[in-house]
């Protein structure tokens, strides 16, 4: 992919929608070749609509996964071409609707996952929220702090809790963290806060899950051009978004993929937990 890249001034409200978006993401629709590592695995992925989780979602299909996407009911739309690219692989698609900052909600939709599926072998919490449209700190709400922290952290401990319930040995669990753990943004600091929270997630849940043949993992991406960044960056920020990496470009969610297939299979990472793999055009991750 070129370094020169730009994109046009745009903005949405949240979630965001993909058909909105300009250039449209590249989700791995036409270029993802799976190679069997996860054959009749069941894998459920939160916020499969879009984005990463819906790259994600290809990707585990085409590798021989049958996959559930949990999403905001006002994501249905995305939800649904998700599920048809899932089909087209030839393999199972659950769709569950809800909003995840509800607790029941959020443990009901691992249970739905397991029934519709018959049964979970990887969980990806893949959904998240951020708000980068202010000027301080000053400016962050407690409205912000229960919509970034309930998306990111309580939404990611219910559902966890309630897949351990249906996960066995060989199971894996892949979490989605941020360079903003790392190396944070100052408009930003409520969600990178709960970035290097799930980092710190990953690793102690790793070291709790291991005698149980459950590896926990994740993954911290860059600048990834999603929904998310027109729904909640402001325009002028949009046009010159992951200019400042390494590779000058922001990555594509196509680009994630493979981190999350190689984490969630056991052919490629049996001995792998308690990892933070990034995947960041080149920005550090330690």
């Amino acid at each position: 992919m070129s370094q020169d890249q730009s994109f046009p001034p745009q903005q949405q409200e949240p979630p965001g929608s993909t058909e909105k978006m300009t250039p449209q993401p590249d989700h791995g629709e036409t270029s993802y070749e799976g190679s069997h590592k996860l054959t009749d695995c069941k894998a459920l992925v939160t916020g499969g609509d879009s984005g990463i989780g819906r790259a994600v979602a290809i990707a585990f299909a085409r590798e021989g996964a049958d996959v559930a996407i949990s999403y905001l009911p006002e994501e249905e739309s995305d939800a649904q071409e998700t599920a048809e690219w899932v089909r087209k692989a030839g393999r199972r698609c659950a769709l569950v609707p809800g909003d995840l900052r509800d607790e029941q909600t959020a443990r009901q939709t691992v249970r739905t996952a397991v029934e519709e599926l018959g049964g979970l072998d990887i969980l990806v919490n893949n959904a998240g929220y951020q708000m980068a449209r202010r000027e301080s700190f000053a400016d962050v709400t407690s409205e912000d702090l229960d919509r970034t922290f309930k998306t990111n952290l309580y939404a990611l401990f219910w559902v966890t809790q309630t897949a351990l319930e249906h996960l066995g040995e060989g199971g894996a669990i892949i979490n989605n963290s941020s360079i903003q753990a790392f190396e944070p943004s100052t408009t930003l600091l409520d969600y990178a806060a709960t970035k290097a929270a799930i980092n710190n997630f990953t690793v102690n849940l790793a070291a709790e899950l291991g005698p149980r043949g459950i590896r926990v993992n994740a993954v911290a991406p860059g600048p990834i051009w999603t929904p998310l960044q027109p729904a909640t960056q402001v325009e002028e920020k949009v046009t010159s978004f992951g200019s400042d990496t390494p590779l000058g470009r922001a990555g594509q969610p196509a680009e994630l993929a493979p981190a999350f297939v190689f984490l969630a299979s056991s052919v490629t990472a049996s001995y792998v937990s308690g990892t933070v793999l990034g995947v960041t055009g080149g920005k550090p991750v330690f």
